[in-house]
């Protein structure tokens, strides 16, 4: 077969290549890394390249102008090389927080009444033994495991090599005298497990030295990760960054058909491992501590970024009967999943329920209250997969909906990441129907984010610019409204208003999949409640997870048909519960069993296979609903 030379010109990188391949796939051979937030299916367009020299073979244009073709612009995961190529790129996309959330996060109290000792399975123990003499010859590992196990009051302590290698040298530096580190997961549901050796120096270590650990939440969107000195509870750092597999996928669908392709899968591995050794480093950095001294890991995240983590197979999770390969996880160490603490750290990965209900929905239940109270609660993760939970202490029911990124920016042609430059906030003026709105960083806009469009929207709706069907009114004298490249359209920046020089629109398209998302969203919490005769008017209070949640508009919300028409003193924000669970778990036992009972307890339908949900998706396909008696605020504000 023939080879090629593929030339990133203005990268300096280049790739010897045969016939067929694909320039994303030359790119990653060349070591350049392009954005592909659908996973290479070419939906997004944020693939695109300008073709310098040179002629590939383009299977797919869309999100592609005429202007841009006749440029010489191509979908590089739709683009195949035929012949030497000149590309080149425009600048990626940059990723930047909204906020530096690591340092303006509100401080996190340890629970009331913590005691390490009685609910940390982590110990550091100070050791004074006999030396061997001729008269004593037990083996130095035997030695330290009776001292260990009469100290622990248990017969099961175990070393892996890597502990033993250090036993010998420790004990005769430190003069018989040392210090270990002890992990004793003797959780209400593993009461045989074995007491784990970590560590062991010579010497005694400062009576006042903290323990270690971190608590990670590993997002679709962003990993989140917290410093606890396991002795006090007090979490010490918070950091945040987008999860680096973003770029290959911005939901869990397109992440898992871009695992299935070539050498996918270690390549999303290997990429949030980035993001998460980044944040250990940056929260070691900041409290002046060694990473080494990190003794354990609580994990959570959705069954799709914990099969990624571990390498595990994950294209089951996307196919019927759609199984994952393990809900519940055992113990591993942190040398072998690869995260940068000390590498006989325990990690815990929480447990999940089913294919798209994962730890982080369970750690939420749990950090929320919701398994604790009386209150019928509906309980909800506004996301790529719309994860729902309703009950109370005494049942709960569980399901996930496919509502794709469309509130996080992807799928709508100027949707963009809550990052600097993204419009979070617009009011349409009900007779002029011209907009103003708020930008994140108090710049010249860039595009729209998740808060922005869900306001936008719902202006637009109140204000008579779209009807209930998602339709523009042609006919309004407006020159906001317009017939663009994709249909009707409404501009909401004019190009001397923005930071490209281009006008940031909404169109059709973009208003459609935002109403498929709402309506997603709505159908299974609508179709959850009906499966247990639990109509949603006697919900008695409403929790909203994940970081996104904080900033919705809770009345524009419900103008979308997005929340159930409810009283507003019904919701309440709770901003990441699934770390906020992950925490709880690292520090006591007693929580980490709660989570196991919650995610044992749950019952998960599936929504894919009951016909309730076709039919309350397509009822829900219109603002706010097709039964306005559903949402009597947005009557009366229509009215």
């Amino acid at each position: 077969m023939a080879e090629h030379i593929v030339q990133f010109a203005n990268l300096q990188a280049s790739a010897r290549v045969p016939t067929g391949t694909l320039l994303t796939e030359a790119a990653q051979q060349a070591g350049v890394r392009l954005n592909q937030p659908c996973g290479g299916q070419g939906r997004c367009g944020r693939c695109a390249v300008q073709i310098v020299q040179g002629q590939v073979r383009s299977r797919s244009t869309l999100r592609l102008g005429a202007e841009d073709i006749a440029r010489g612009f191509v979908l590089a995961c739709q683009a195949v090389v035929e012949g030497d190529v000149v590309v080149d790129i425009p600048p990626q996309e940059k990723i930047e927080r909204r906020l530096t959330t690591d340092r303006t996060v509100a401080a996190v109290s340890p629970p009331a009444h913590y005691d390490p000792a009685i609910h940390q399975t982590l110990q550091r123990l100070s050791l004074q033994l006999k030396p061997p003499n001729m008269d004593d010859q037990t083996d130095d590992w035997s030695r330290l495991k009776w001292a260990l196990e009469k100290r622990l009051g248990r017969g099961q302590v175990e070393a892996p090599l890597a502990v033993l290698q250090k036993i010998g040298p420790a004990l005769r530096q430190g003069d018989w005298t040392v210090t270990v580190v002890v992990e004793d997961p003797s959780w209400d549901f593993c009461d045989d497990c074995p007491a784990n050796l970590l560590d062991i120096q010579p010497g005694l270590a400062p009576a006042d030295t903290p323990l270690w650990g971190i608590a990670v939440d590993i997002g679709t969107t962003t990993v989140s990760l917290w410093l606890v000195d396991l002795l006090s509870g007090v979490v010490k750092a918070q950091v945040a960054e987008y999860n680096r597999q973003i770029s290959r996928g911005e939901d869990v669908i397109s992440r898992i058909i871009y695992a299935n392709k070539n050498h996918g899968a270690e390549e999303l591995r290997q990429l949030v491992l980035e993001t998460i050794n980044e944040l250990v480093e940056r929260a070691c950095r900041r409290t002046k501590i060694n990473a080494a001294d990190i003794y354990k890991a609580a994990i959570t995240g959705n069954s799709t970024m914990m099969h990624l983590l571990l390498g595990l197979p994950t294209n089951s999770i996307r196919l019927a009967p759609f199984v994952t390969t393990v809900n519940n996880l055992p113990l591993l160490r942190a040398g072998e999943v690869g995260i940068h603490i000390h590498p006989q750290a325990t990690v815990d990965c929480l447990p999940g329920v089913a294919s798209y209900v994962g730890a982080d929905i369970t750690a939420g239940v749990l950090s929320s209250g919701m398994a604790d109270t009386d209150k019928i609660t509906l309980f909800l993760d506004v996301g790529t997969n719309g994860e729902t939970v309703l009950g109370t202490r005494d049942w709960l029911v569980t399901c996930a909906c496919s509502a794709g990124p469309a509130f996080e920016g992807g799928g709508v042609l100027d949707g963009m990441r809550a990052t600097r430059g993204a419009i979070e906030e617009v009011w349409v003026h009900s007779q002029t129907y011209e907009p103003s709105w708020r930008v994140i960083g108090n710049v010249r806009p860039k595009g729209i984010c998740g808060s922005g469009l869900i306001s936008l929207l719902a202006e637009l709706f109140i204000t008579g610019v779209i009807d209930k069907g998602g339709h523009f009114n042609s006919h309004l004298q407006s020159p906001r409204v317009r017939k663009g490249e994709h249909g009707w359209e409404y501009v909401v920046a004019w190009g001397h208003e923005t930071a490209h020089g281009r006008d940031i629109t909404l169109s059709h398209v973009d208003v459609d999949n935002l109403i498929r998302a709402k309506g997603a969203i709505y159908a299974g919490f609508t179709v959850l409640s009906e499966s247990v005769g639990v109509p949603l008017e006697t919900v008695e209070q409403v929790l909203i997870g994940g970081s996104f949640g904080k900033y919705i508009n809770v009345e524009k919300a419900i103008h979308l048909g997005l929340l159930p028409d409810m009283p507003w003193e019904h919701f309440q924000f709770l901003g990441n519960t699934s770390v906020k669970g992950a925490y709880l778990a690292l520090l006591d036992r007693t929580q980490r069993a709660r989570v196991q009972d919650i995610a044992s307890s749950m019952t998960y339908l599936e929504l894919s296979a009951d016909n309730r949900f076709y039919e309350a998706f397509t009822s829900a396909l219109f603002l706010p609903h097709t039964n306005l008696n559903k949402f009597p605020s947005v009557a009366r504000a229509l009215a």
